[in-house]
């Protein structure tokens, strides 16, 4: 049985930063697109950056380029993401996915196959 954890949520103020974690277990992840996925109040679920499990390549949305870094610890069967210069509009229940095709590219929710349970992130002005 997939299990997708997350952890790392929090309140923080505008400018700071946040490491969200997504222990991954009950597979193997070889060659699995592993993914950050947010949803704001309101609003539908969106992309936000994914990685190769196995080769680490990385995509990201253009809103949290240069501020966000996807990263995976394959020994621990973790993935990461790392979360600087954050904004308010940043806000919102952010999920850890895992699906069986990766490529370079945006990804809508149906291309994934697992879902963790979210953590809310909420950045105050």
């Amino acid at each position: 049985q997939v299990q997708l954890v997350e952890s790392g949520g929090g309140l923080v103020q505008a400018g700071g930063s946040l490491r969200l974690s997504c222990v991954a277990s009950g597979r193997t992840f070889s060659n699995y697109a592993m993914g950050w996925f947010r949803q704001a109040p309101g609003k539908e679920r969106e992309f936000v950056a994914v990685i190769n499990w196995s080769s680490g390549r990385t995509y990201y949305v253009d809103s949290v380029k240069g501020r966000f870094t996807i990263s995976r610890d394959n020994a621990k069967n973790t993935v990461y993401l790392q979360m600087n210069s954050l904004k308010p509009e940043d806000t919102a229940v952010y999920y850890c996915a895992a699906g069986r095709r990766y490529y370079s590219g945006s990804y809508s929710p149906i291309d994934m196959d697992y879902w963790g349970k979210g953590t809310l992130v909420t950045v105050s002005s």
